[in-house]
């Protein structure tokens, strides 16, 4: 009974230590969250676990304070969390055991869950501007009424973000900067940020607005021209015309005094054979007037532009009023009729008349008031 009883208890302590040596023994797994770890309130995101061997059981936790606590257990490797709210907000790491459950694998390396929309968002600027030439630096500046402690620059399709302690102004906002460049064909793209609290490191506010950061000079310039002219009459329809007979660009952009007015154009073959985009800006006004340059790009790189065209002037002067003349009124007609120049010195006459008449009658009042007063003085 005795060397029964001792074999069964030395198996079981070797078993037992055969289990706890194979602790850890397997490589450990990756955690990975799609389709971002940066997660709207309200949304879903499903984080996965990958593992070398193939593990027969997953299991997910969530790192409270110093220690894990076991989120879910089960025997597939995807894991489902939503509609999020800030409780989700978070580090994870996930493990995986084989069939007997006695072998678990370390526990992957931590990934960070960011629920966002938990305040107001911040805005973002770009100083001197977004359009930066290969080499050159460009200053993101992210600020906001809400004194957040903390700023961060992400840019859209990275998996990495950067950190920003913020300054807080006797203006009541906060501000940080972030400093990029020089820059290259890499650091162009699209940039927002978020402010977050430092108690609450994995809640962030609301996305900036976004911020396209381009980098220009990556090709030969296109040129810029205007349908009938860089000098139009206002009403006048206003197209400009980008073109490059040079590179094969599959797409142009318009900008005036620096902003981006709008979404590129194709390009479109043109009566010469050149690539062109054809820029309709509608009935013209004057706050069409300004400078204008246009860019080459093609669609497999949105960020990568061509050096700028040279600036085109545009004004838009005068009016255009195609209206019926008036039959209660032949000045109409031949006003009408009359060129621009013309018919501002006739304006010009008839103002100085319509004073002259005033000033005519105002000196026949005074002379007919003073002349009785002398008239009595004579007598007397």
């Amino acid at each position: 009974m005795c060397p029964t009883l001792l074999s069964l208890l030395s198996l079981g302590i070797c078993v037992s230590l055969r289990i706890w040596a194979a602790v850890g023994e397997y490589e450990k797994p990756s955690l990975s969250a799609r389709p971002s770890t940066v997660v709207p309130l309200g949304q879903t995101v499903t984080l996965q676990c990958h593992s070398g061997p193939p593990f027969a059981i997953f299991r997910l936790f969530k790192r409270v304070g110093t220690s894990l606590h076991k989120i879910q257990e089960q025997h597939f490797n995807t894991f489902t969390l939503g509609p999020v709210t800030t409780e989700h907000a978070g580090s994870y790491t996930c493990s995986g055991a084989d069939w007997s459950r006695f072998v678990w694998s370390d526990v992957s390396d931590p990934l960070p869950i960011m629920v966002t929309d938990a305040s107001t968002k911040p805005s973002i600027s770009a100083h001197p501007g977004p359009l930066v030439h290969a080499g050159e630096n460009v200053t993101l500046r992210c600020h906001s009424s809400v004194l957040f402690e903390t700023f961060i620059l992400h840019k859209k399709s990275s998996t990495g973000h950067f950190q920003r302690r913020g300054e807080t102004f006797t203006g009541g906002h906060a501000r940080a900067d972030f400093f990029i460049g020089p820059m290259t064909a890499g650091s162009a793209g699209t940039y927002r940020c978020y402010g977050s609290v430092r108690h609450s490191p994995y809640e962030w506010s609301a996305p900036s607005d976004p911020v396209d950061i381009i980098i220009t000079d990556r090709s030969r310039k296109p040129s810029l021209s205007a349908h009938g002219g860089p000098v139009v009459r206002s009403g006048e329809n206003v197209t400009l015309v980008c073109s490059s007979s040079e590179i094969d660009f599959d797409q142009f952009h318009l900008l005036r005094e620096g902003e981006n007015l709008g979404r590129p154009l194709a390009a479109r073959r043109g009566p010469r054979g050149a690539l062109q985009a054809e820029f309709p800006l509608g009935p013209g006004t004057p706050a069409h007037s300004g400078v204008y340059r246009c860019y080459g790009s093609f669609s497999r790189s949105p960020y990568s532009w061509s050096d700028s065209s040279d600036p085109l002037f545009l004004s838009v002067t005068g009016s255009t009023t195609s209206t019926c003349p008036s039959t209660m009124d032949p000045h109409t007609t031949e006003e009408a009729r009359l060129p621009q120049g013309h018919s501002s010195q006739l304006h010009l006459l008839l103002r100085l008349s319509v004073a002259f008449i005033y000033t005519s009658i105002f000196l026949a009042v005074l002379v007919c008031h003073c002349l009785p007063t002398k008239t009595h003085q004579q007598r007397m």
